[in-house]
């Protein structure tokens, strides 16, 4: 791993956006499931992206890259030619996404199917699927120590299934991808307030661009799911990744001068929310000539922010909230200590070297805003990409250079994030190999 040391200066200048990592699984999933040949477009080859392609070959799909500049790429899909082997290998590296969308997905093909990863990926949750399993009598063996090493064996039953609404909606995509192909109608019940309701209408739109539809009734929080579909082929170009762009969008509310291009204004994804949020600490926003500018004019906390919706975004937003006015509290954060890091504890403990005021509260972030961050300090990125980003973030607010250790995290999700991080005026050396 690489350990980066910044500089700290402002950036300025305009950034493109790489597109959304949450869509392009969606899509390349849908698209692998579906008769015939279909187009995937503006699509870059992060850590995960990769991880669910390889998955989707592993099932059968064929799937040819074609460079599209930009580091972008584009995929030819065809889908409809199941694995027939006996058994199968999915190495899903170190995503979450690509782990829980195709467990229930692996059930509709025969034979057994092994589950491995990296990195903290064996000890994330998956109890909802072991349970769902276990109660339909297939094989289900987890001996994940530290690494994962999962094998799943039998399909799904048509019928009623249920899931707590605070869950990762990972496994709430996982199911509505895999039951309407199922022999019987089923339905998904969830319990208890929605959580990350955004990426589940990414999942509902991408299901039904590829031919497969689902009744969501949002006021009882149940899916009906009519069996016997088939996904049908079809084009999809990826958009913009608000998650990534909340990056620079909360630089620019910290007094960067920075655009961000390549954002589609009226996306259905949940880290959309960023931009509310950053309003409400007090930031200006301004569209123009395709792109988003936040402009910093005093910011200003004295607030509450629920971050129930969009876990992602909260390490920076919680940067951006250490430098406004006042006290800020950004709640209902539960699902931040089980991501590729625990995300609340390493926030706070990232922040607090820097000087920030910040407190962990239950599931909450509690911040004091100050004048300013420090730097002069070594912090981790606890391997985990968007800590690593942030912290890049933090260090244009910071009075000496930092060192961030294992930033080449970025990799998982944004692998050009420090190039475009350069070409925005920041500069950085590599300081220690390991």
């Amino acid at each position: 791993m690489t350990d980066l040391q910044i500089q700290a200066k402002p950036l300025a200048g305009a950034v493109h956006i790489p597109p959304s990592k949450s869509l392009a699984h969606r899509a390349i999933i849908a698209a692998g499931l579906a008769q015939g040949e279909s187009q995937v477009t503006n699509v870059q080859l992060s850590d995960d992206i990769q991880a669910t392609i390889e998955a989707m070959q592993s099932l059968g799909a064929e799937i040819k890259l074609t460079e599209a500049g930009d580091q972008r790429v584009d995929l030819s899909i065809c889908g409809g030619n199941p694995s027939k082997s006996a058994s199968r290998l999915i190495d899903a590296n170190e995503s979450g996404s690509t782990l829980r969308f195709m467990i229930p997905i692996a059930s509709l093909f025969p034979g057994q199917t092994h589950f491995v990863g990296r990195g903290k990926l064996g000890s994330r949750p998956l109890d909802p699927y072991e349970k769902i399993y276990n109660e339909q009598g297939l094989f289900y063996e987890n001996l994940s120590d530290g690494a994962l090493d999962l094998r799943v064996e039998g399909k799904l039953q048509a019928g009623a299934y249920q899931l707590a609404g605070n869950i990762s909606s990972q496994f709430i995509t996982g199911l509505l991808y895999t039951l309407p192909l199922l022999e019987g109608d089923s339905t998904l019940q969830i319990t208890g307030p929605l959580e990350s309701v955004g990426y589940i209408h990414l999942t509902l739109d991408i299901l039904e661009r590829y031919g497969i539809e689902i009744d969501y009734q949002a006021e009882d929080q149940c899916f009906q799911i009519k069996g016997n579909q088939a996904y049908q082929a079809a084009d999809y170009q990826v958009e913009g990744d608000y998650s990534q762009a909340a990056f620079f969008l909360c630089a620019g509310a910290l007094g960067n001068d920075v655009w961000v291009k390549g954002l589609a204004q009226s996306s259905q994804q949940g880290d959309q929310e960023i931009i509310p949020f950053l309003k409400k600490l007090g930031a200006r926003v301004k569209n123009q000539d395709g792109g988003i500018q936040i402009l910093a004019q005093g910011l200003e906390g004295d607030c509450e922010l629920d971050g129930s919706q969009c876990p992602d975004v909260i390490p920076v937003l919680a940067l951006t909230a250490c430098l406004a006015k006042g006290e800020t509290q950004i709640k209902n954060l539960a699902r931040l200590r089980i991501k590729e890091s625990d995300r609340l504890a390493a926030t706070q403990e990232e922040l607090s070297k820097l000087g920030a005021n910040i407190q962990v509260l239950g599931d909450s972030l509690v911040i004091q805003g100050v004048d300013q961050l420090q730097g002069a300090c070594r912090v981790s990125s606890h391997k985990d990409h968007r800590i690593a980003m942030m912290l890049a973030i933090a260090s244009t607010v910071c009075q000496e250079a930092i060192i961030i250790e294992d930033a080449d995290s970025v990799s998982k999700s944004y692998p050009y994030f420090w190039e475009d991080f350069a070409s925005l005026g920041g500069e950085y050396s590599e300081r220690n190999l390991g």
